[in-house]
């Protein structure tokens, strides 16, 4: 995905600001189960996913709870780890052999102070929005599995079933009928 691409989705740039934007990037490629934030650690970036997937899960004694998945084309980091400056309860894991493109909040605050148009990068702050509408409604099983498959429909083609129900908390056998029945 070229850099021009992924900017569009906040707004129109410059020629100068997605070449600032791209100097001010790293790409980086991660194994499968390679870990990207360590439960404990502080968050300092966000990253922009251009092939893979990960996920995003707190360890509670032998059982991970899964508290994210992140597919192809979309900015993933540890929300209050990242806005709080404090150690993520989480850890972010790629699934499968994966490349990012990684902006740190240094560089995020270098950009903004060159030039006000990258405020729009914040918008990737939001995101967080749809996984809290979705377990602040009262949803049905089949209402969690069909509102994940609008608002993400990688997520039903990557990942197993049991992983994707850890994600939606409810249990894999009741995910199976669902999907069965769809």
């Amino acid at each position: 995905m070229l850099i021009k691409e992924i900017l569009s989705s906040f707004r129109q740039f410059s020629a100068n600001e997605a070449l600032l934007f791209e100097e001010n990037i790293v790409r980086r490629t991660f194994r499968k189960n390679e870990i990207i934030l360590k439960q404990g650690a502080v968050c300092q970036s966000v990253y922009f996913v251009l092939s893979g997937s990960f996920f995003q899960y707190q360890s509670q004694g032998i059982t991970e709870s899964i508290i994210d998945l992140h597919v192809t084309s979309e900015w993933m980091f540890n929300h209050p780890s990242l806005i709080e400056q404090r150690a993520s309860e989480t850890t972010i894991k790629a699934f499968e052999n994966s490349e990012v493109i990684e902006l740190s909040l240094s560089s995020l605050h270098y950009l903004i102070a060159k030039s006000q148009s990258f405020l729009f990068l914040t918008k990737i702050f939001n995101q967080t929005s749809a996984r809290t509408y979705l377990f602040d409604s009262s949803f049905n099983p089949l209402q969690k599995y069909n509102y994940i498959k609008n608002v993400k429909p990688l997520v039903a083609q990557v990942f197993p079933v049991k992983m994707i129900a850890s994600y939606l908390k409810i249990a894999p056998e009741t995910l199976s009928r669902v999907r069965a029945n769809h």
